[in-house]
C-alpha cells in the first residue's frame, strides 16, 4: 500500500530516511528517478543511504508505474520518492495516486518562486502544479511530520 508520494531533491536524507520513514512505519522506499540511474556516483549515494531494515528499490518513472500497477507492491508500506515533480505527476496519474508531498526542491536560477521556506518552483512548475490542482488532485506542502500540511493552492 501506497504511504506516502513525495517529492524532494535530496531523496533519501535524515528527513526522508529517519522521520518520514519512521512515521510512515514505511518497510519499502522507492525511488522513481529516470536521472538518478544515469549518474552512477549519485546512485551508489543513494544506496548507502538507505536505512536499516527497509527495503530500497530504485526505477526509472515506465518501471515504477508498472511495478505499482502490477500489484507486486501492495504487500509493503511503500514510501515513494522521486526529486521531479513531473515524475511524481506520471506517477500520480498513471497509477491513480490522488495526493503529493512536495517537501524539498532547492531553489535555482530557473526556480525562483519560494512556496515555502523549503521548496522553490520555476514557472513551468508553478503552471505544472496548477494544472494537477485543476485535476483534482490534492498537492501539499509539508517538510516534517510534525509539521502542518499546507495547501499549495493557498502559496499558488
Amino acid at each position: 500500500m501506497i504511504e506516502l508520494l513525495r517529492v524532494d531533491h535530496r531523496l533519501i536524507h535524515g528527513q526522508t530516511g529517519v522521520f518520514w520513514t519512521a512515521h510512515l512505519h514505511a518497510d519499502c522506499i522507492l525511488i522513481c528517478s529516470d536521472r538518478l540511474l544515469q549518474d552512477p556516483v549519485r546512485l551508489s549515494a543513494v544506496k548507502l543511504s538507505k536505512p536499516m531494515g527497509v527495503k530500497l528499490v530504485i526505477k526509472n518513472v515506465a518501471d515504477s508505474i508498472r511495478v505499482i500497477n502490477s500489484g507486486v507492491t501492495d504487500k509493503y508500506k511503500l514510501f515513494i520518492i522521486t526529486e521531479d515533480n513531473e515524475y511524481a505527476f506520471a506517477l500520480m496519474r498513471g497509477c491513480g495516486i490522488k495526493s503529493c508531498n512536495l517537501g524539498s526542491m532547492m531553489p535555482t536560477k530557473e526556480r525562483t518562486h519560494m512556496l515555502n521556506e523549503a521548496f522553490a518552483a520555476s514557472d513551468d512548475e508553478l503552471a505544472s502544479i496548477r494544472k494537477m490542482v485543476d485535476e483534482g488532485y490534492e498537492l501539499y506542502l509539508q517538510k516534517l511530520p510534525t509539521t502542518a500540511k499546507v495547501d499549495v493552492r493557498e502559496k499558488l
